[in-house]
């Protein structure tokens, strides 16, 4: 183990305007303190994250997904700040590496890069566009000579636009020295990790900054920088995928979950939605399509298709406003206005429009088993359970209630009626 983390989680977040804490808040449907704790065990396995509002509510989050984090709880009242965080942490390695809670976006390859055993203290900045409520950095040569917090800043160090990206390693027993020291003699009365640096300086260390991505460190506080990072999250998960070989027709129209795996040559046209562990295999995913926990190899989806989850889609044509649920599909066609919930239905079949698989009687979901070569007209419903074998067909508007065997034709129609001239002795 080259590092202890500790995760620094137990902020009130009120720029959320939010009753769920504030790395609980989802970016691409997953919790921003998930993705700090994936990246953080990638490096250590002595990972600890310091909770205080909402404890319980994210210790459970933290503990479902990664259940080696020990959890650290910081009295607000008596020790605010990110130094009062540190009170009651004790780091098993040699360095400790501090982050921050609301950094979703930060990669692995920086984390190493600032975990750097060469220097007893590493300190993350970068240059901001707008440097905003950043504390300021304020280097000497090559060294970082002190941090002010944005509140303390003098007129002349808040136009400065090197900002603290709060993100720290530090020597362990260098760090177990200083925070005793630390004090609460600021305008806010809060014990800042910031002033570690000053401390630091006395004892003759030299502080190293270590140059970093303003967007990849970006702390999310509100709102609207919950949308930058989610979209910035986007662009970085399409990168990625275009360079293994996937088309994306206007990339920016499209969202895609950072579990989504895709393999072979697929192309993805605008506005298309997946969501999940979604598996897509040398396939075309039309326009304005939505796809949930699903599997599609070598098929054609849409436009204007819906995969719920759990389907199994394998060389077939799913047309537009088909929707699927908990379908295994093989080799089929069903080109436009179906519904195919809890069904299995097997290769040559063809699904006319507005058919329906009647899954739901109120209680239970019950399946529908549908066999190969089956022609299935238009307007039928399928009330299932119901078992419909290979080489069948189903004349169109029929209601099949009950198993058709294999080779049959199968018709079930009220019998139709004219009266002549109704029309007209009704109306006149």
């Amino acid at each position: 183990m080259q590092s202890s983390i500790l995760i620094l989680a137990a902020g009130l977040g009120t720029r959320m305007k939010s009753k769920k804490p504030k790395v609980l808040q989802k970016i691409c449907k997953k919790s921003m303190i998930l993705y700090i704790l994936e990246k953080a065990f990638k490096i250590s396995d002595d990972v600890s994250v310091v909770l205080s509002y909402e404890k319980e509510l994210i210790e459970k989050e933290i503990l479902d997904h990664f259940p080696k984090t020990k959890i650290l709880e910081q009295d607000l009242n008596k020790f605010p700040g990110t130094a009062g965080a540190l009170k009651n942490y004790k780091p098993q390695a040699k360095q400790t590496l501090i982050l921050c809670g609301d950094m979703p976006l930060i990669k692995e390859q920086s984390l190493k890069k600032l975990i750097d055993t060469n220097y007893d203290f590493n300190v993350a900045i970068f240059n901001a566009k707008d440097p905003k409520n950043y504390g300021r950095v304020i280097l000497k040569e090559d060294s970082l000579e002190k941090i002010v917090e944005f509140k303390d800043a003098s007129e002349e160090e808040r136009n400065v636009s090197l900002c603290n990206a709060g993100v720290y390693a530090i020597n362990s027993d260098l760090l177990m020295q200083i925070l005793p020291l630390i004090d609460n003699k600021n305008e806010a009365k809060e014990y800042y990790l910031t002033d570690a640096i000053k401390l630091a300086r006395e004892k003759g260390v030299l502080i190293h900054p270590v140059f970093v991505d303003e967007f990849e460190f970006m702390g999310v506080n509100d709102k609207f920088e919950l949308s930058k990072a989610e979209e910035l999250m986007q662009d970085e998960l399409k990168k990625y995928w275009m360079k293994q070989g996937v088309i994306f027709h206007l990339p920016h129209t499209i969202y895609i979950d950072p579990d989504v795996c895709f393999e072979g040559e697929c192309e993805i046209y605008e506005n298309v939605r997946i969501e999940g562990k979604s598996l897509i295999v040398n396939s075309i995913i039309k326009s304005s399509c939505v796809i949930e926990e699903s599997e599609v190899f070598n098929s054609d989806i849409g436009p204007l298709a819906h995969l719920r989850p759990k389907n199994i889609i394998k060389n077939s044509h799913i047309g537009n406003f088909v929707e699927c649920k908990n379908a295994k599909l093989n080799k089929i066609k069903a080109g436009h206005l179906s519904y195919l919930g809890d069904c299995e239905i097997d290769e040559g079949t063809n699904i006319g429009c507005g058919v329906i698989t009647c899954n739901y009687d109120g209680i239970k979901k019950h399946k529908s088993i549908i066999g190969k070569n089956v022609f299935i007209g238009s307007n039928s419903e399928l009330i299932a359970p119901v078992n419909i074998e290979d080489d069948v067909i189903i004349a169109a508007g029929s209601c099949v209630d009950k198993k058709v065997e294999k080779g049959a034709l199968f018709i079930n129609r009220a019998t139709s009626k004219i009266i002549k001239d109704y029309f007209y002795k009704k109306f006149q």
